[in-house]
């Protein structure tokens, strides 16, 4: 009796231990198999409240929307209460039923992913994408950023994420581990991406991606796509299919299947910026988008909606009263004087609405009443094949600066991208030094200054290598 009455005591002490250890962990985000659970002590400090949120990926103000009982928020966010027991809430979020492109037939992983052709491990530039999740364990948080789960791997020492957007570090990726497996929120731009985990210093896909790629070095990458589109069509509750089909992908009107929600069809995805013409396929009958005015004809006599990404960027010429037209032409229309009207105003002539441009250096000029004339107001130039223009470029990453040579009367920069002698840049004299902003891709690239016609390497930059000439060819890596 005495042993059984010490085993009754253990179990006691068993079982009290485990409902202290529950009652000190009321707030916890736990990493189920197929969903996220949230519970929450609304009797918590506001300290811990707010740490927890943070860690699930909910905002301040969402937060404090919570705490006073308003859920639509998170309810719009993927969340969904589960229960609500005195002061302890419970949401739960789908990592399955989350999926944004669903699929109506298998997914045949290896010929249906877009061409990926820059160097191993950094995909270049792919016209769209589309996510391809068993469980949805990356998706993008209402902050911006983008949250990367793992489920599983408890008894790993460290686990990191490494890919194309860290430059494939071993370092920076650590991931948290919480209950139930790992995560970490990634600051990414829209685009295409290929990542892995390192678990315990073993690289391995991710489990829950279905889209791997060939990097061509031999190695299997996983393909992720950051969205910056979401397609939206009212109504049609009583269709059966409807699909999205473009020239971004060869109008294959069977691939990019559309959700529905409510009384409208979605798809979200990653378009590259650009004009894109496209239609819906209503259980395969051709639809134009009715919330876009956009529309062009091609020369089959087929209407489609026209889409233009990119960033929004205005002309205006100041002056010339008297003219009576004047027009805009540069590389981004294919210098067509006939195609880009400005309208006047009281002080003189801007676009009825900005042009949408992709990422790019753009040169351009002014037509006024048949004159080309160059921006006077616009202190950068680009000279091609002779040819002096004005310059404008769009999402720049990175600058050219070149400090002193005050008396100089112009500095030009001339480098690969330019194709050297065929084209070059004027800076322009800021201050004590003088700048110029360009758009390159990745790549290497080299490049030198000419001032007032001699030219020299870049003193502020230590790469250089051997060239034509004495001065040699300073060295410029843009990853």
């Amino acid at each position: 009796m005495r042993r059984i009455g010490n085993i009754v005591i253990i179990l006691i002490l068993l079982l009290s231990g485990m409902n202290i250890a529950c009652a000190q962990k009321r707030n916890t985000l736990i990493i189920a198999d197929d969903h996220l659970v949230l519970q929450i002590d609304l009797k918590s400090p506001q300290k811990e409240l707010d740490s927890i949120f943070k860690i699930a990926g909910i905002s301040k103000v969402m937060a404090g929307k919570v705490l006073k009982g308003e859920f639509d928020g998170l309810n719009a966010d993927g969340w969904n209460m589960a229960s609500h027991e005195g002061s302890i809430l419970r949401f739960d979020r789908s990592l399955s039923d989350l999926n944004d492109n669903p699929q109506s037939k298998p997914y045949m992983i290896t010929t249906r992913i877009p061409q990926i052709d820059g160097k191993p491990g950094y995909p270049e530039a792919v016209n769209y994408g589309v996510n391809k999740f068993a469980k949805i364990t990356v998706f993008g948080l209402s902050s911006g950023l983008t949250r990367f789960i793992l489920p599983g791997y408890e008894r790993a020492k460290r686990v990191f994420l490494s890919g194309s957007f860290n430059n494939w570090s071993t370092l920076k990726g650590l991931m948290q581990k919480t209950d139930g497996g790992w995560m970490l929120d990634v600051k990414l731009n829209p685009g295409a991406y290929e990542y892995k985990y390192i678990i315990d210093g073993r690289w391995t896909t991710d489990p829950n991606n279905l889209q791997r790629v060939d990097d061509e070095a031999g190695n299997l990458n996983s393909a992720f796509y950051k969205y910056n589109y979401t397609f939206r069509l009212q109504g049609n509750t009583s269709a059966q299919r409807i699909t999205v089909t473009g020239d971004f992908n060869n109008w294959d009107g069977n691939e990019l299947l559309m959700a529905k929600t409510g009384n409208e069809w979605l798809l979200q995805m990653y378009l590259i910026d650009g004009k894109h013409l496209y239609r819906f396929l209503v259980d395969g009958k051709p639809v134009t988008d009715p919330a876009n005015p956009l529309k062009e004809k091609d020369v089959d006599g087929n209407i489609s909606s026209v889409l233009n990404l990119g960033e929004k960027v205005n002309f205006k010429l100041a002056g010339y009263p008297k003219a009576q037209k004047v027009m805009l032409a540069g590389n981004f229309n294919r210098w067509n004087p006939d195609e880009i009207a400005l309208k006047k105003t009281g002080d003189g002539w801007i676009l009825p609405q900005p042009l949408t441009l992709t990422a790019g250096n753009y040169n351009y000029k002014f037509i006024v009443d048949g004159n080309w004339i160059t921006d006077p107001v616009d202190p950068f130039y680009a000279v091609e094949d002779g040819v002096t223009n004005s310059f404008v470029p769009v999402k720049p990453n990175h600058i050219f600066k070149l400090k002193g040579h005050g008396d100089a009367r112009d500095i030009k920069l001339v480098g690969t991208f330019s194709k050297w002698e065929k084209g070059e840049y004027t800076l322009a004299h800021k201050g004590d030094e003088w700048v110029i902003a360009l758009y390159l891709k990745p790549g290497k690239y080299l490049y030198q200054f000419s001032i007032d016609g001699q030219r020299i390497r870049d003193p502020e930059d230590k790469l250089w290598e051997p060239g034509e000439d004495d001065s040699g060819n300073s060295v410029l890596w843009i990853e």
